[in-house]
């Protein structure tokens, strides 16, 4: 057996980094977390070559006592909690309490700080954990950190980070995320001498969104709210426009600790599901605020994962808030994109580093009220500008009932649309998607209703089953007479279908009757409300007129008519969207007849 040695606190202090410190940002998160609990209003980032060779973080936070600075850096040493009890009810950010010493042992630190009582302030410096000098000085009230050559003692951890450029990117997401989360808070962000982002405090999100991910995006967003006595929820909810490709734009903010969690995410993609094309996710940013006791912060090391007691209440709440938020406006999209700035763009800078305005930094007192005052002119001169306007559903516009005269069908294209033109807009619509929504519709309500209308078929069609297949049958004979079919054992391993949905009667029997055997055969869940949606959307797509089918216009009138009295008429039930429009001044923009 090898000898076992006890490593010295150097060696000791270089793996608890190592669970603390995995990169730059990892440094940035700690120190800017410290300074949001410290009580600063403001707080200025700096970062050189990606924040691997420089970091400073300064606040006008309440600074830190003398006798309390050499302790800031030892080992499990935090202001946060002082008992395990403390750890289910802390509201603070950051309490791990290896965050300072953990940054000091792999790179070189330096602390400015000053308390509001004391005359002058004091400069610690300590390199690899090892303190070099600790004297007064004069500086401003708050707490500057300067953090430079990020692990030039453990290079092998160092050549493992990417390029600065890349790393740099991380710090920059995590600012953004944090200007969001505090918008009480005024941060200003400067990457190798620019200034990238800068807030103004003033309590606006929708200012904060205009910062992060620019003008653009403040036009597809609608306004959230849910209050109870244990939960509130405000926030944003895109129109389905913006989907994404991935998660990254689903932002949940509980308690201002931005977080991760699958009970979120999963109420949310449900509320938009009706809206969205599979694999595309909306663009969501939600704060949630909620008792701490009703919480457990202690799921994953870095906080960014939760844990709700009432994991059920909290996800009816927010599945009931942007549900709301998302059937409540006018959702028919335009059919011209803005080509000036791609969707995949929106979340540069307001400001260019060319045109950057100036931020005071946190100890500039005088500077920052008059800052305010101009940011908070600028914001409401933004707020007149680009304040979103949309048409209410059934008060006015394409989808109110009085208007129905109004319309003016054009005619088919191509076998598949259908134009109407209304007041200054040309309406297209997708005759299958539109078809395959109305199908959609009434078939699922007469479900709920527990009425659905049976068509009799003559002669019966009849099935043949294998043994396993006629066990599921004979399980969940109740689901199948109330999905609208009549089945008879015809003697053997065969069965007779005397009925069928009235609805999906186009479908080939066998074909729907066999797709829901299969369906509970492998996974047997077939009586939850997301598969029986799922089925009856699959089923309703196959039932649908195709494209490149002539209908009538008798036909296209009444399905138009159907489709637009649904409480959700622009998508299919795969996320397709069944209507788009084209304005007046589109088309005369594509005709050069206006610039």
């Amino acid at each position: 057996m090898a000898q076992i040695n006890v490593l010295d606190e150097s060696t000791i202090n270089k793996i608890a980094a190592g669970e603390v410190v995995e990169r730059p940002v990892s440094v940035v998160k700690e120190l800017v977390e410290n300074a949001i609990d410290s009580g600063a209003k403001n707080i200025s980032i700096e970062i050189r070559g990606g924040g691997i060779d420089y970091i400073r973080v300064t606040d006008n936070g309440s600074g830190i006592e003398r006798d309390s600075i050499p302790n800031a850096f030892l080992r499990h040493a935090t202001s946060k909690i002082r008992s395990i009890e403390d750890l289910m009810t802390v509201s603070s950010l950051g309490f791990r309490g290896e965050a300072l010493s953990s940054i000091a042992a792999v790179c070189d630190v330096e602390l400015m700080t000053k308390t509001a009582d004391s005359i002058l302030g004091y400069r610690y410096c300590i390199r690899g954990g090892r303190e070099l000098s600790f004297d007064e000085a004069g500086v401003a009230e708050g707490t500057t950190v300067i953090a430079r050559n990020l692990f030039f003692n453990t290079p092998a951890r160092r050549k493992f980070l990417k390029s600065a450029m890349t790393e740099g990117s991380y710090i920059t997401e995590l600012i953004e995320r944090l200007i969001l989360s505090h918008p009480e808070i005024s941060f200003k962000y400067t990457v190798n001498g620019a200034v990238k982002l800068s807030s103004n405090g003033l309590r606006d999100i929708m200012s904060d969104v205009y910062c992060v991910f620019g003008r653009e995006v403040l036009d597809t967003l609608v306004d959230v709210s849910f209050s109870s006595e244990n939960c509130s929820i405000y926030g944003y909810v895109g129109k389905p426009e913006t989907a994404r490709g991935n998660r990254n734009y689903e932002l949940f903010f509980v308690n201002k600790r931005l977080v991760r969690s699958k009970i979120l995410s999963s109420a949310v993609e449900e509320a938009y599901k009706p809206f969205l094309m599979l694999h595309k996710f909306p663009f969501v940013i939600l704060y949630i605020d909620i008792p701490g006791e009703q919480l457990d912060v202690n799921v994953h090391p870095s906080k960014t994962e939760i844990r709700f007691m009432e994991e059920r209440y909290v996800y009816n709440a927010v599945f009931d808030t942007v549900t709301e938020g998302v059937t409540r406006r006018e959702l028919i999209p335009n059919a011209i994109i803005n080509e000036e700035k791609s969707p995949d763009k929106v979340n540069e800078s307001v400001y260019s580093e060319n045109d950057a305005i100036p931020v005071p930094e946190p100890f500039e007192s005088r500077k920052i009220e008059i800052f305010r005052q101009d940011a908070f002119k600028e914001l409401n001169d933004h707020k007149q500008e680009f304040k979103p306007v949309q048409e209410t559903l059934f008060s006015e516009g394409f989808l109110a009932e009085e208007n129905k005269p109004k319309h003016r069908i054009i005619g088919q294209v191509f076998g598949t649309y259908w134009i109407i033109e209304f007041e200054n807009k040309m309406y297209i619509i997708d005759q299958h998607a539109a078809h395959e929504k109305v199908l959609f519709e009434r078939f699922s309500k007469q479900i709920e209703a527990g009425n659905v209308i049976s068509q009799i078929i003559s002669p019966p069609y009849i099935v043949t089953l294998t043994a396993a297949e006629e066990t599921v049958l004979q399980q969940n004979l109740s689901l199948f007479e109330e999905l609208g079919f009549s089945v008879e054992h015809f003697g053997g391993c065969e069965y007779a279908l005397t009925s069928v949905p009235a609805e999906l009667f186009r479908l080939s029997e066998q074909d729907y009757f066999l797709s829901i055997i299969d369906d509970l055969s492998v996974n047997l869940r077939l009586h939850e409300p997301k598969q029986v949606k799922d089925r009856i959307a699959t089923m309703a797509c196959k039932a649908a007129v195709k494209g490149n089918t002539t209908i009538s216009y008798a036909e296209a009138d009444a399905l138009i008519s159907e489709l637009l009295s649904l409480d959700n008429p622009y998508n299919c039930p795969h996320g397709r969207p069944t209507i788009i429009s084209f304005t007046n001044s589109d088309l005369d923009k594509m005709f050069k007849r206006i610039v």
